[in-house]
């Protein structure tokens, strides 16, 4: 007997396998990419551990501290500067690290034969010199020297007084001015020594436990503490000053670069001690007449506090994609884009990528587009243009590379898994489309960040070396100092030079004054300088 077969049934029961079929191909596609995502986000956390940075191949001061004698080695170089002359060899003539030498103090060892080696070996009579020759010529270094200085006042009065006053309360008597030292109450702070203590610290990312022993090495008691203690006085007292000075006339510019980083406070009121803070920076422009970097500590990275630092300035500001920055679209601040960070990404994208197939990849075409408006930048930087003759060079060459770039990324977009790093690079480029096309409204913005990264970048050092600030008090006086520091660079000042200058003068002029000893200042400038 036959089984009857229900058409009804058979089609409803293959719907239900047709139902199933496609759900676990979805969830089967589902999981690919999230295996595939992960993957991904593996391949590149090893990279970060493991591998080499791709912008350590590009950026020769990002070589690392400890292997910079190997990296930086040549074997080849040969050590004199001669050339070939035909049949010849002459040395060639003056270059730039002669003439800096030319500069220094000069010794001469003039090595002569003694007595008894004088006599003619032929005659026997004696030899008299008839020349020298200057086999070579060596840096010699000289460690720091520590020596006490007295300040001695000298009293004057009147010896006619003296003889013809019977009251000697009314004979005069006239003390020299002795220069106010730079630390009221300290027997031993001198300009000298807090410049160098704090210079140490800010610029070479000293400790201060280090340079207590290094102290001790050479027989002088400095307690951290006591170098702690004078670090806050002279921010307070003295730098901030400066500061309030430099901040008025960074607002009164129309070109700026803001960035911030994390740092670590451990006694802050009602917060734990591993919570982070932040320290923001903020710097001029590249052609900006005054180059002025400043530090801001704030307990949080919410937009309000660049929104309020940068109250009173107008114009243009990079910056990386954070979000914290949008609120300054709504005071008159137009945010311009870092390329760099864009171009970061498709960077990280191509790290989990298999190197035999990185070539077509939609990562490797993303960088190549980055790759080209930084080749015209430096091209533009080569030539030495003027603002106003680099906006016109861009918009007729970088503008044309800049559009096809976001028409590629949209038409691309559509197509890409979701879950997937080639995608976050991609949605990045379309969200920040206006901000990173920002740089082509004026000559005077840059490219990229990567001025404030740099800027920045002394800081974490120092935290790498300090790990974090003790108190609120304490981070506010590291963004001065940091500050006052960066900018003298900036200026092209030595900062041990300029802070030295600066306790020197500071206390013995009034605070009206204090605008005379500002980094651009031309007495400044003369006395701070690198040896020209």
């Amino acid at each position: 007997m036959k089984t009857q077969i229900n058409p009804t049934a058979l089609k409803a029961e293959n719907d239900q396998l047709k139902s199933l079929i496609s759900k676990l191909t979805a969830e089967n596609q589902k999981l690919l990419a999230m295996n595939k995502w992960y993957a991904e986000q593996f391949k590149h956390a090893q990279q970060i551990r493991f591998g080499k940075s791709s912008e350590a191949k590009v950026i020769p001061e990002q070589l690392g501290l400890f292997n910079e004698a190997e990296a930086t080695e040549k074997t080849a170089a040969p050590e004199p500067n001669l050339e070939e002359i035909i049949t010849y060899r002459r040395k060639k003539s003056k270059g730039k690290r002669d003439q800096t030498y030319s500069e220094l103090p000069t010794t001469q060892k003039i090595y002569e034969l003694p007595e008894d080696q004088r006599a003619c070996p032929e005659c026997g009579r004696d030899l008299h010199a008839c020349g020298h020759e200057v086999l070579r010529r060596e840096i010699e270094v000289i460690p720091a020297t520590i020596r006490a200085v007295e300040h001695i006042q000298t009293v004057y009065t009147c010896r006619a007084c003296e003889k013809n006053t019977s009251d000697k309360l009314k004979v005069p008597m006239i003390k020299t001015t002795v220069p106010a030292p730079v630390i009221a109450g300290s027997g031993i702070a001198s300009p000298s020594l807090a410049a160098f203590i704090i210079s140490n610290k800010y610029v070479l990312a000293l400790p201060l436990n280090r340079q207590e022993n290094e102290f001790a090495r050479q027989g002088i008691n400095i307690s951290r503490q006591t170098m702690a203690n004078w670090c806050m006085y002279t921010a307070d007292h003295w730098l901030k000053r400066i500061y309030e000075l430099l901040y008025a006339d960074f607002l009164k510019y129309d070109i700026g670069q803001a960035d911030e980083t994390i740092i670590q406070v451990i006694n802050e009121p009602d917060r734990k001690s591993s919570t982070n803070s932040y320290m923001w920076l903020y710097q001029t422009g590249k052609y900006a007449e005054k180059q002025i970097v400043l530090f801001d500590y704030a307990q949080t990275r919410a937009g309000n506090n660049p929104s309020y630092f940068l109250t009173g300035f107008k114009g243009y500001l990079n910056v990386d994609g954070y979000s914290g920055y949008n609120a300054l679209e709504k005071n008159g601040i137009t945010l311009c884009g870092c390329w760099t960070h864009m171009r970061r990404k498709f960077v990280d994208v191509l790290k989990t990528i298999f190197k035999h197939l990185q070539k077509d990849s939609p990562a490797s075409i993303g960088l190549c587009y980055c790759d080209k408006l930084f080749e015209l930048e430096r091209k533009y930087d080569e030539e030495g243009l003027s603002p106003e003759e680099r906006k016109k060079r861009r918009d007729i060459e970088s503008k044309p590379v800049a559009m096809d770039f976001f028409a590629w990324a949209k038409r691309l977009l559509p197509s890409l898994p979701d879950k997937s790093k080639i995608k976050e690079a991609i949605v990045y480029a379309v969200n920040q489309e206006q901000r990173l096309l920002n740089f082509l409204l004026d000559g005077r913005i840059e490219i990229s960040n990567n001025r404030a990264e740099r800027s920045i970048r002394p800081f974490t050092i120092g935290r790498n070396n300090w790990m974090f600030a003790f108190s609120p008090k304490g981070a506010h006086a590291s963004a001065v100092i940091y500050s006052i520091v960066e900018t003298a660079k900036a200026n092209g000042l030595v900062p041990f030079k300029y802070l030295e200058f600066l306790f020197e003068t500071l206390p013995n002029i009034p605070v009206e004054q204090f605008g005379s000893c500002l980094p651009w200042v031309p007495q400044v400038i003369q006395r701070c300088s690198l040896p020209s």
